[in-house]
């Protein structure tokens, strides 16, 4: 739970009264929570805050617990994972019908560990490509953040939709290393990734970029785009100050800027994510996409877990074990 306490918002442990669910609400026996950037946000009191107190939490994996009037399709004891967009470090978490997927009946097994490391990001990574990035066989793609949970997820959903160059930025070497098995022909450090860009295109640059960054990353990666391409911004990670990109600008270029939130998209058309999620399990039924957990930390460590995430100290996905 996040509470203040005459000061910063801090995490803290406590025992609150299991939920019931709603009408079209399901309640989850927890068994794996997912830690992701938008947690953070929400315990600062940012864009993503609910209020406080409030339990943070965007994604869980566990069983089905309850359901609420009006439910169908889920049955009690299914294992599940779902968007829960808070409340999610509990042992009991609610969330919508249309924002819970069954884990059974994909062509290979998706585990309650699988399956709490994907909906955020797994969904994130497939609409940032599909939908945001119009996505065709044999184009040219550009991620940032390469070893992070959307970048390793988004490299080999690439690599499954038949891109034909899958370049990745990462913030280290030895991250950039990591994230190279996960789909990409090639990852660089940050320092100097426009330089390695536009050897690997032969200077005909991108026709998608996925930021998150912010600036300077998207100015540098809105230059590097082909003529028709693609900038798809998801977050601003710095900090910095946007910078406005004027409409001629993009007209002169022949290039596009698209904005992507999964968050507003649950609220706006919870059926489009329920359609996007069906899709990422197929591909990771199907063996095509599987998400690296770097850790797993027990409930009672989540301030633990947002501290290595704000250090960037982690790679792949990070999970809290429940129970």
């Amino acid at each position: 739970m996040i509470t203040r306490h005459g000061g910063p918002e801090v995490l803290e442990v406590r025992e609150i009264a299991v939920p019931q669910p709603s009408p079209g609400q399901v309640l989850i026996k927890v068994a794996f929570a997912g830690v992701n950037y938008v947690d953070l946000l929400a315990r600062r009191g940012g864009p993503y805050s609910r209020g406080l107190p409030s339990v943070p939490g965007y994604e869980v994996s566990g069983t089905v617990s309850g359901l609420g009037e009006g439910v169908t399709g889920l049955r009690i004891g299914e294992p599940v994972a779902a968007l829960t967009t808070q409340g999610g470090y509990a042992e009991y978490a609610l969330a919508r019908a249309t924002l819970t997927f069954p884990l059974a009946g994909q062509a290979r097994a998706v585990g309650l560990e699988q399956g709490a490391a994907f909906p955020a990001v797994g969904i994130t990574a497939y609409d940032l490509l599909v939908r945001a990035g119009r996505v065709a066989s044999g184009e040219r793609i550009l991620i940032h953040a390469a070893s992070g949970g959307v970048g390793t997820a988004a490299g080999q959903i690439a690599r499954a939709l038949g891109a034909g160059l899958v370049l990745g930025v990462a913030g280290s070497e030895a991250k950039a290393a990591y994230a190279a098995q996960f789909g990409y022909d090639r990852v660089v450090p940050t320092e100097g990734f426009e330089e390695a860009v536009r050897e690997a295109t032969a200077g005909e640059g991108v026709d998608i970029a996925l930021d998150a960054s912010g600036e300077p990353t998207r100015s540098r990666s809105l230059a590097l785009l082909a003529r028709f391409g693609r900038l798809v911004v998801f977050g601003n990670a710095s900090g910095n100050p946007e910078r406005a990109i004027p409409p001629g600008e993009l007209l002169r270029s022949n290039r596009s800027l698209v904005g992507y939130s999964i968050t507003a998209l649950t609220e706006s058309a919870p059926q489009l994510v329920a359609e996007s999620a069906r899709r990422v399990l197929a591909l990771m039924g199907e063996g095509k996409l599987t998400l690296p957990i770097s850790e797993i930390l027990p409930l009672e460590q989540a301030v633990e877990a947002h501290r290595r995430i704000e250090a960037r100290a982690h790679l792949g996905k990070l999970l809290l074990r429940v129970g």
